[in-house]
């Protein structure tokens, strides 16, 4: 069946999802397979774990009731794949909204732009905003479940969390891939690239704006997220904060009460250089993300990507009726 006959026959309200399906089959198959070598790499990891952590733990020479050989340990390579393989998914799930962009702003709007295939749609009772709807509901549904069922699998994975074998919790790639961050993501690149398309009507410019608007995205989150919730400081005489926590400043209080990153002077340094004075140091200071505030940094980091998904589709759907009748 040809494209015209696909949407001459399914040109109807409840024959658009099909024929989105259709025309972008390919897409639909890169994105199932790569769903299935994810879930079997998670699965094949989560039986491989305890292999893992025990060729990451600690040993002892000679062996000890408490810890195993460390030739026994040493000979254990389970952790390095473990570890690999884990943060090979975890890097993919982070980095997903780009490809997503790419292909919502090239293949999706700006291709059918492009070449009238959308105009097609239009004289076939098939409305210009009934049609947009169809373009971006269909791949959401599939691209909302596809990653939520990795992002499941992914902590499912990880067991208990290790960061020494799956990196601490703080991790740019960590922290996507593990909570509803990696699905907002992926929703916000399908917008901005589906408005890219719409502004500029051409594939190859759209895949490229859509993928720069997801790039700036990406990193403007990723450098403000310490900042999206509230910090806990700890002050006082030399203390060790603990490894799950994201530290985000660290210095020295002086008497007055003020702060500053300069370390007190000591009989090393030497009285000209920029460190605090003996009689003005009153401490220590961090400031810093305990692991609890992982969900809440979650919640606003992805809170933020969906507002600027819907504010990205809103602004398509607005485009979209000021350019058609």
């Amino acid at each position: 069946m040809s494209t015209l006959t696909a949407l001459t026959v399914k040109g109807t309200v409840k024959g658009l999802p099909w024929t989105v399906l259709r025309l972008h089959r390919t897409a639909l198959i890169t994105w199932g397979t790569g769903l299935l070598a994810a879930t079997a790499a998670l699965v094949w990891m989560y039986a491989i774990g305890d292999d893992a952590r025990f060729g990451a733990g600690g040993c002892s020479i000679p062996p000890t009731a408490a810890l195993p050989s460390c030739e026994e340990v040493h000979a254990q390579t389970a952790n390095e794949t473990y570890r690999d393989v884990l943060g090979l998914v975890s890097t993919t799930l982070s980095y997903l909204m780009f490809p997503v962009a790419a292909w919502a702003g090239g293949a999706l709007i700006g291709r059918e732009l492009e070449n009238g295939t959308a105009r097609l749609a239009w004289t076939q009772s098939v409305t210009p905003v009934r049609w947009l709807a169809a373009k971006l509901a269909v791949p959401a549904l599939l691209l909302t479940a596809g990653t939520t069922a990795a992002v499941l699998l992914n902590v499912w994975a990880r067991q208990d969390d290790n960061p020494n074998l799956v990196g601490d919790w703080y991790y740019p790639d960590v922290f996507v891939s593990t909570g509803p961050t990696a699905v907002t993501y992926v929703l916000a690149g399908l917008a901005l690239g589906a408005l890219a398309g719409l502004v500029t009507r051409r594939a190859l410019p759209a895949a490229g704006l859509g993928f720069a608007a997801t790039l700036v995205l990406y990193n403007v989150l990723e450098r403000y997220r310490e900042g999206l919730w509230p910090t806990v400081t700890r002050s006082g005489k030399p203390y060790e904060l603990p490894r799950s926590a994201f530290q985000v400043e660290d210095g020295a209080l002086l008497t007055s009460g003020g702060r500053t990153d300069s370390q007190p002077c000591g009989e090393a340094m030497s009285s000209g250089s920029d460190c605090v004075p003996n009689p003005d140091f009153a401490g220590y200071y961090s400031t810093y993300h305990p692991k609890s505030h992982f969900w809440p940094l979650q919640l606003v980091d992805a809170g933020i990507a969906l507002a600027v998904a819907a504010l990205a589709t809103a602004a398509a759907f607005w485009i979209l009726r000021r350019r058609t009748p």
